[in-house]
């Protein structure tokens, strides 16, 4: 990369580092921000995946600042070891990957500071409670729709996003026995046809596609592509080496052919495709007010989810193609709503015109960003190196 470029990305860390000290004491019990002005609530999973970048920001006020996140969360927990949608609010609940990343964030934290029993009772009582999760009585977990991040976008049964967070956390809390059994399980093709075979339980592998399923449950799936998922699945070596190196080439290809179509305006890909149309079996009319093609959770660009696609990138050994995605999310977190802010970390962005439409300083999309450029820099993924070692280990069985 030119010296020009890592000029430009050293300054958007810096500025990434003031947005998440803005937003370290918010309204609500001196909880972080969600976002500098839009979102004063501090939201679980936001705060949970800001984590990312804050474990490896070596700034204490930030560090401190996600510890009493931690322990206002274990302290906010059910009987039962649910963990809330908002940190300070116990009676706001039914959030599907809010108990998945507390557990991951605990298992970061805990590397991070080296506190190996940091809030073992509420780790022992959310483990159990997703251990309930799974219908079949197994490893994989199922939700009810929008009830993950996508809080305007159907999905229902196992989801791809929700699982892979799952294994990442059974990995860092050395629950491995039950990780091998859950990667084998991902790892298996969905069921098609009109019916399913007894004793024969469903996977992600979708034939004839590098990539896995958006979610699947019994005979039904969804094949459309969810760049969250698939990039912590690369992350994690829940994707083996040549899945992810094939994964990569046809995200590429497809934006490409996106680009041409003129349904991708910026050099990264959106968080979603192909964009569910109104024409199609899988649209909602409610859609049309809050997640029409290429906006939102249909198929807007999310910084957030950019920067753990680049470092998918680096964990892949795609160093080049790494740096270049990086260069491109530098660009677009200068988009802003307000254009009063030199760098936006904006919320996301329409894949068609590039233009801001989210929130500006969000949370998370300064902190993965954060954690984008370290991967890049250092050419390793904090947390996931190991992870994907025990990844291939696993397969070796």
């Amino acid at each position: 990369m030119q010296t020009s470029g890592w000029q430009k990305i050293k300054e958007a860390q810096k500025a990434a580092i003031e947005v998440l000290l803005h937003n370290a004491h918010g309204s609500y019990h001196g909880l972080p921000r969600t976002a500098g002005w839009g979102y004063p609530e501090p939201y679980t999973r936001d705060l949970m995946f800001s984590i990312f970048g804050i474990g490896m920001s070596e700034n204490q006020k930030l560090m401190e600042s996600i510890r009493k996140v931690l322990e206002t969360l274990a302290a906010n927990q059910t009987s039962r070891g649910h963990i809330p949608s908002l940190v300070h609010d116990k009676e706001d609940r039914g959030s599907s990957d809010t108990t998945p990343l507390f557990l991951l964030s605990v298992g970061i934290f805990r590397k991070v500071t080296g506190e190996l029993h940091f809030l073992r009772d509420a780790v022992r009582k959310a483990l159990t409670w997703m251990e309930f999760q799974s219908p079949s009585d197994r490893y994989l977990v199922a939700q009810q729709p929008t009830s993950d991040w996508r809080d305007e976008q159907w999905m229902t049964g196992y989801g791809l996003y929700v699982n892979t967070i799952v294994y990442s956390y059974l990995r860092l809390l050395d629950q491995h026995e039950r990780a091998d059994m859950m990667l084998k399980e991902i790892n298996k093709f969905t069921i098609k046809g009109g019916a399913q075979p007894r004793h024969v339980y469903e996977g992600f592998m979708i034939k004839n596609k590098p990539y896995y399923a958006f979610w699947t449950y019994k005979i039904h799936s969804s094949e459309r592509f969810d760049l969250l998922g698939n990039s912590l699945a690369i992350l994690s070596g829940i994707a083996s080496p040549s899945r992810a190196e094939k994964m990569i080439s046809w995200i590429e290809d497809e934006c490409a052919g996106m680009v041409k179509r003129r349904e991708l305006a910026v050099d990264l890909p959106p968080n979603f495709f192909p964009f569910i149309k109104p024409e199609d079996p899988d649209w909602l009319p409610r859609y049309k007010l809050y997640n029409m093609p290429g906006e939102y959770h249909n198929g807007g660009i999310w910084p957030f989810v950019c920067g753990l696609y680049v470092a998918a990138l680096v964990a892949a050994k795609k160093y080049k193609l790494a740096g270049e995605k990086l260069v491109a999310l530098t660009q677009i977190i200068k988009n802003s709503i307000s254009g009063n802010t030199e760098f936006g970390f904006n919320e996301w962005i329409k894949a068609q015109n590039g233009k801001a439409r989210g929130q500006d300083w969000q949370t998370w999309s300064a902190a993965l960003y954060l954690y984008a450029a370290k991967c890049v820099e250092d050419k390793e993924t904090p947390y996931f190196d190991k992870i994907r070692n025990y990844s291939i280990e696993s397969r070796l069985k």
